[in-house]
């Protein structure tokens, strides 16, 4: 089982949006040194969306190779097509990742049924472990608790991270959980909550900017101090907020880069972060100090 903050890492680019190997090294040795338990490679804040195949891959590969078996790698692999998903999948594995985490098909709807089927795909010709990820803010696709209940039983399917901010939905998925299967928390303004509810980890935006403090938030939840880990998140929330004033990555890649960790760089339809935001994410980011 992964427990603890699980960091879903930003992709270091340059200007012109390619890809910065030299600043992902040492941005996975920052978060091994301040404490991250786990690095989520290629999520929505890895902007998986606007990489090639190619490079999706290839980064999943730098971030293993880095990490050489310190902390788990866990890989976005998730794709609205069951064919890519196997194919980014099967990538993830022959990389040496530890699991992989797969959104929900996004824009093209499919039914209950259709996700039971695609995730059940993907389980069946990847022996690899396999995370659920249900965002339905971003993806227009809800994964309904009951829709869960029936994939849990697949070997290699060991959790879902539930990032619909309902605190309703996450107890229904814990209900669920057990000691193969896990619930996650992709929503950090409510992390702290679902952590203390019997969720194993956070899988965070948060913890890009503030690695050391969103662990110890983490560590102190998963150990039942509620009011350790309440103070820590408390002085979270702010970052829990402010880093979605625009689309992620857009705020915490400034925000990255703001801490020296990386250089100045995103891919399109993506921009940087414009001037008005900029003074709300910063105020954010001293009060997580």
């Amino acid at each position: 089982m992964f427990q603890g903050s699980m960091v879903a890492l930003v992709t270091p680019m340059y200007e012109d949006g390619s890809l910065d190997e030299m600043s992902l090294r040492k941005l996975v040795e920052f978060h091994i040194e301040q404490g991250t338990d786990a690095i989520v490679a290629m999520g929505t804040t890895g902007e998986s969306a606007t990489l090639t195949e190619k490079e999706h891959c290839h980064v999943i590969r730098q971030i293993v190779e880095t990490v050489a078996g310190r902390i788990p790698v866990i890989a976005g692999t998730g794709a609205n097509s069951t064919t890519e998903a196997i194919s980014l999948t099967r990538c993830a594995a022959d990389a040496g990742a530890d699991a992989c985490l797969l959104v929900t098909p996004y824009y093209n709807k499919p039914t209950q049924e259709g996700l039971v089927l695609h995730y059940k795909a993907i389980a069946a010709a990847v022996d690899i472990p396999q995370i659920l990820y249900n965002v339905p803010g971003r993806t227009a696709c809800d994964m309904l608790p009951e829709t869960v209940a029936k994939l849990k039983h697949v070997p290699n399917i060991v959790g879902i991270k539930d990032a619909t901010g309902d605190l309703s939905v996450g107890q229904a998925l814990i209900v669920l959980s057990d000691d193969s299967f896990a619930v996650y928390s992709g929503d950090d303004a409510t992390s702290c909550e679902l952590l203390l509810m019997g969720a194993k980890g956070s899988i965070t935006v948060t913890g890009n900017v503030a690695a050391a403090k969103n662990h110890e938030m983490c560590k102190k939840a998963l150990a039942g101090d509620v009011a350790g880990a309440k103070a820590i998140d408390a002085e979270l929330q702010p970052l829990h907020n402010e880093l979605f004033v625009q689309a992620n990555p857009i705020p915490v890649k400034w925000a990255v880069c703001e801490l020296g960790l990386i250089k100045k760089g995103i891919r399109l339809p993506m921009t940087w972060l414009t001037k008005d935001c900029e003074a709300v994410v910063k105020k954010a980011m001293n009060a997580a100090k």
